[in-house]
């Protein structure tokens, strides 16, 4: 069994100022952890096409996009909102790292090749429908389920988040849908500050306290998601692949460490395993530690296989 890993290039032609987190370095982190694991030998590179512009205008408005469209600049950068900014490679970064969803989407739909994981930037999650921010300036995990629904057929699309920050943008997207179950965990009272009282419907949210170690929020997600899950039987499992809960990650004061991103990659292949014959797809979202950040997403590999 493999997992197959889109990337491209051009995801490292977003490039923040040097005080910036989310930086190209996350990466070359990435990549340098799977080559020292021996788990590259198990996986099989592809290259990332860009997302086309239908594929995007499922999850966002027009306005939103022809704000970014507009706001690339042609030298150096141009700040967005306080803190996300966007440079001369800002948009053929976002377009590949939107069609890497894509792309994995067709890739476990069409071929024998079951899992997927998207070593892509920038991230997606904070991206509203209308609105970028947190880091982000398209919603890749809400583009690739819109995709599944109306390129694939599916009914059915679940979206897991373990990033410790609430997956504002694709609740945003995607809360109300009926086709889609969206899971969020993350630290309480913290950015972007929403998503605490939002639980409804298809939508679960897991808030914890500062200081949550790994066996309290296992401990949550099991009783907050499993279920739920199981219920609603799941065509395709996606995941918002959040590493900056890591006890080491200066981005929040979560404690998790890579023995529990393993362990929540385990129990999602199993409900994949039981109800979408494995189909998976797991796209980066955080993650600013880069050695912590390379180290979970081998833990994060090692458990979808």
């Amino acid at each position: 069994m493999s997992i197959v890993v889109f990337s491209h290039e051009d995801c490292l032609k977003h490039i923040p100022n040097e005080q910036h987190p989310e930086c190209p370095a996350r990466i070359e982190a990435i990549n340098d952890q799977l080559i020292r694991s021996g788990l590259d030998f198990v996986l099989i590179r592809k290259q990332a096409t860009e997302a086309p512009w239908e594929a995007i205008q499922a999850a966002h408005s027009q306005a939103h996009i022809d704000f970014i469209r507009a706001e690339i600049p042609e030298y150096d950068h141009e700040w967005i909102d306080p803190d996300t900014l966007v440079t001369p490679g800002s948009l053929t970064a976002a377009l590949k790292a939107a069609g890497s969803a894509v792309n994995a989407v067709d890739d476990v739909m069409t071929t024998l090749n079951k899992q997927a994981f998207c070593a892509v930037r920038p991230p997606g999650h904070h991206a509203t429908r209308t609105k970028a921010m947190g880091f982000c300036l398209f919603n890749n995990i809400a583009i690739a389920a819109y995709h599944a629904i109306e390129k694939h057929g599916l009914e059915r699309v679940a979206i897991v988040d373990f990033d410790v920050h609430h997956g504002n943008g694709t609740e945003d997207i995607v809360q109300g849908d009926d086709r889609i179950l969206f899971c969020s965990s993350f630290q309480q009272a913290f950015y972007p500050f929403t998503g605490e009282d939002s639980s409804a419907g298809k939508v679960h949210n897991v808030p914890l306290p500062a200081g949550c170690k790994g066996e309290q929020w296992q401990q949550a997600v099991s009783e907050k998601w499993f279920s739920a899950l199981d219920q609603f039987q799941p065509q395709l499992v996606l995941i918002s692949a959040g590493f900056d809960g890591h006890a080491e990650d200066e981005m929040s004061q979560f404690l998790l460490k890579e023995e529990d991103y393993h362990w929540i990659s385990v129990k999602l292949k199993e409900i994949a395993d039981k109800h979408c014959d494995g189909r998976i797809v797991s796209t980066l979202e955080g993650g600013y530690n880069l050695s912590a950040l390379g180290r979970s997403v081998v833990a994060h590999l090692k458990g979808l296989l």
